[in-house]
């Protein structure tokens, strides 16, 4: 009876495992605390890897080979925020990516840096997160499991769109959510309309926007009907990610400056740049005009391939 029981709890937790949908490498660079106990970063790293990887953030069930891939890379640079021993000031660098059809390629799907990050951690204290009580009893502790849950909505949100046109709705007004009822606190920032164009309120608020719609119909067009037609024929793939850019344009010029467009450009500016090489020479000025006027950072990039 006791084989038997060990057999389905080994079982259960291998469902469980499976259903999960982020595979998230949390790494925490510390090197510019000081006074601080080593193992309470050893800890800290280790319940943020198991946090991500261990919630449930949907109702599907997800097998090993479907879980998104992500990395987190968090930089504590102070301590003692507020006079309070236990929070600490970062940045977080959010990449998660996806699988190519037919290929050993995967794309980025999100490539981006928040720099609005303070947060309470107790070793050994459990994390916990309830989308019903997202500022929990303690807004430096809940800020941390906030931030985290939005972007694991993110991820979770843009993948879906990039298999299905509009996919990620559901998952995005999760992320609203979070920012709608975020923690309230002391140097607590990046929630709010009010402190400045670029944070995490902006951001969902443009996916959800039918302003920016016309973004993610591009962004499922460049993943499934270009990235994963690209195996059986790759110059239509291609022309289809090239010739609808010009989707962004409109969208750009309309919304001026949107932080919605720099995101797009901050995961896709490197592998549009290499599609945009492939293209024959005739082909690429009318393309390099919109890019150039869409990605000012990485203008001169374009511009070389004239």
């Amino acid at each position: 009876m006791k084989l038997l029981f060990s057999v389905l709890l080994v079982c259960g937790s291998l469902l469980n495992a499976a259903a999960q949908e982020l595979n998230c490498k949390v790494t925490l660079r510390h090197d510019k605390i000081t006074g601080v106990d080593k193992q309470v970063f050893v800890g800290m790293e280790k319940s943020i890897n198991d946090f991500m990887n261990s919630h449930k953030w949907t109702n599907d069930d997800y097998q090993a080979n479907e879980k998104i891939e992500c990395t987190m890379l968090i930089n504590l640079t102070g301590n003692n925020v507020n006079g309070d021993v236990d929070a600490y000031g970062a940045t977080i660098n959010i990449q998660a990516s996806r699988p190519v059809y037919n290929s050993s390629y995967n794309t980025t799907i999100m490539n981006y840096v928040d720099k609005d990050f303070i947060f309470r951690y107790t070793q050994f204290s459990p994390m916990r997160f309830d989308d019903n009580q997202v500022s929990g009893s303690e807004p430096m502790s809940a800020n941390l499991t906030a931030i985290l849950a939005y972007y694991a909505y993110l991820i979770i949100g843009l993948d879906n769109d990039s298999f299905s046109p509009l996919g990620g709705t559901a998952m995005f007004k999760k992320a609203q959510n979070v920012v709608n009822n975020a923690p309230e606190g002391k140097g607590i920032t990046g929630w709010k309309s009010v402190e400045n164009n670029r944070n995490r309120y902006w951001l969902t608020d443009q996916l959800l926007n039918t302003r920016f719609e016309d973004v993610r119909r591009y962004w499922y067009t460049m993943h499934r009907e270009g990235l994963d037609s690209m195996y059986v024929k790759p110059n239509e793939g291609r022309s289809r990610i090239l010739v609808n850019i010009k989707k962004l344009f409109q969208v750009n010029r309309e919304n001026p400056s949107s932080v919605l467009i720099q995101y797009f450009f901050n995961a896709k500016s490197d592998e549009i740049l290499h599609l945009l090489a492939q293209a024959p020479k005739l082909e690429r000025q009318q393309y390099i005009t919109l890019l150039n006027a869409l990605d000012v950072p990485n203008a001169p990039k374009y511009s070389a391939l004239k």
